[in-house]
């Protein structure tokens, strides 16, 4: 599989829909920028009170796989990491390189596909995505994809929806999650909502396992996310009762293992990008 093959399908999806949403989230990504302490989420969760990134980030390679406006990067960068943010949205790479320039920060920004990633194989210490290629790209693919991308004992950290809030939501917009299972959790995959262009996946905490496994990573914590009580959101699809009884979010933790051997996809992947820069091929 080709780097420079067209999009596929839900990729395409995805981009136009960000592409047109991006002037709606720079405001979030303003504010994201300027925080002196991550906050993880969409209750804003501390960082001291998650510890969600290694505590020795110095001199450490990492990427951001569906970077947006590039916050999370941001707080790598600081933190001393040499990083490297991907999206498929140019809107939201646009507002990413305004906030470099603000904020005194620089770093390479990629507009590309998170299944596809153009950097050469095993150059990462760190994998991150907060709702980002954890939920608009296909597991099969992006998955094994970071996997590729990571040293063996590279770590991959990533934030998405909990299973239990998916199976909660109703279908219609702007209706927060019920007490009551909604959907059936067997076969949870590709999530299309009414009245949204994009795609979004969405899997149990079984099939992310075994996905995780057969990429070759080893789970080590599975964080489910409470807000502190004076915790607020913007987003309407679920209510601080809600996430302070079940967890909303939740953040997996996992690392390459050293046993791991790169899968047929990620070496076609990776023979099929050359490109000068050290944290490309080359």
């Amino acid at each position: 599989m080709a780097h420079n093959r067209e999009p596929l399908e839900h990729v395409q999806r995805n981009r136009a829909r960000w592409d047109v949403e991006a002037k709606d989230y720079a405001t979030a990504g303003e504010r994201a920028w300027a925080r002196e302490e991550p906050a993880w989420g969409v209750w804003r969760v501390a960082e001291s009170q998650l510890h969600v990134l290694p505590t020795d980030l110095a001199g450490k390679h990492a990427i951001e796989l569906g970077c947006g406006t590039a916050y999370v990067s941001s707080w790598l960068a600081r933190r001393g990491a040499r990083v490297v943010g991907i999206d498929a949205s140019m809107a939201q790479l646009t507002t990413a390189r305004r906030l470099q320039r603000q904020h005194g920060l620089e770093f390479p920004l990629i507009h590309g596909d998170a299944e596809a990633v153009p950097c050469r194989d095993g150059v990462f210490d760190l994998a991150v995505s907060e709702y980002g290629a954890c939920l608009w790209a296909d597991p099969d693919r992006w998955l094994p994809e970071a996997a590729r991308l990571l040293r063996p004992g590279g770590e991959l950290i990533f934030l998405v929806n909990s299973s239990l809030h998916t199976l909660c939501i109703p279908q219609e917009d702007d209706l927060p999650a019920t007490d009551r299972l909604l959907r059936p959790a067997f076969g949870m995959f590709r999530v299309e909502w009414p009245g949204d262009p994009g795609v979004e996946f969405h899997l149990t905490h079984g099939d992310w396992i075994r996905r995780l496994r057969s990429s070759g990573f080893e789970i080590e914590e599975l964080i489910e996310v409470q807000p502190p009580e004076t915790a607020t959101t913007r987003y309407a699809y679920v209510t601080l009762e809600w996430s302070r009884k079940w967890p909303a979010e939740e953040i997996w933790r996992v690392r390459k293992s050293h046993r791991s051997s790169r899968a047929p996809h990620a070496r076609r992947t990776a023979r099929s990008t050359r490109a000068a820069r050290s944290w490309r091929r080359g």
